[in-house]
């Protein structure tokens, strides 16, 4: 299940998409239109700033904005930078499967296929598809 705080990310994020030509945008903005708490959104910032997904400007004219355009944003990158691992199940959470059990497993295909289907979907969708109603 996708949290609030991954939701609120990317509702933050096609904000400052939407409003990308008028250079940074001040974080109580956002809060105001997306009608989120401006103290969340100051939880979620972090996160995106470590990832390299948004500029930042102090000061009087300060706030946020893309660091790259729409388009060079998935759904799928900015989920897995808020909600870390989104594998179906703890077996898949790692490069290594440390399950004792996986080598005789018969249901460990199904969650890895559900995997598969799952981030071919989330990184196939920009902010920009978004914002065209392209899904």
């Amino acid at each position: 299940m996708i949290s609030t705080r991954g939701r609120y990310a990317i509702r933050m994020m096609l904000d400052l998409a939407e409003n990308n030509s008028e250079g940074f945008i001040a974080l109580k903005d956002i809060a105001e239109r997306q009608e989120i708490s401006k103290k969340y959104l100051e939880q979620i910032i972090p996160a995106l700033n470590r990832s390299g997904f948004l500029q930042t400007s102090r000061g009087f004219q300060g706030g946020y904005k893309l660091l790259k355009k729409p388009e060079d944003y998935t759904i799928g990158e900015i989920l897995r930078t808020t909600e870390g691992n989104m594998a179906p199940v703890s077996c898949l959470e790692n490069d290594i499967n440390t399950c004792n059990r996986h080598k005789e497993c018969k249901t460990l295909s199904l969650w890895a296929g559900l995997q598969k289907v799952v981030d071919e979907y989330l990184y196939g969708i920009t902010l920009q598809d978004i914002l065209d109603g392209k899904c």
